[in-house]
């Protein structure tokens, strides 16, 4: 099952997503033009593999619910994320608030 869920983090608007799967749920939420991730999300591939596409994301682990993934901090960041502003360690709501007030 997927589920996309509007969330209002501060004063900003951003999507969260979750995919439910046999004995995992896959977790995003996403603001302006990146997106914070659970631990599924690939940052080294993103940085080397994928790095022409400048991707903006965040990783966190051991989260399971949306909640959990804004509370978390990042365990990891693209270079792209980097160069914005999100930092590791930040919590994901503050990453969200950072590519919010980019894309405005």
């Amino acid at each position: 099952m997927v589920r996309v869920i509007p969330l209002q983090i501060e004063a900003w608007s951003a999507v969260g997503v979750e995919v439910i799967l046999p004995k995992t749920t896959l977790l995003a939420i996403t603001a302006g033009d990146g997106y914070i991730m659970c631990g599924a999300l690939d940052v080294q591939l993103l940085n080397e593999k994928l790095k022409d596409r400048h991707i903006i994301a965040g990783r966190a682990v051991g989260v399971r619910t949306l909640q959990q993934l804004l509370d978390a901090p990042l365990e990891s960041v693209t270079d792209a994320a980097e160069a914005i502003g999100i930092k590791v360690g930040m919590s994901g709501q503050e990453a969200i608030c950072i590519l919010a007030k980019a894309a405005s």
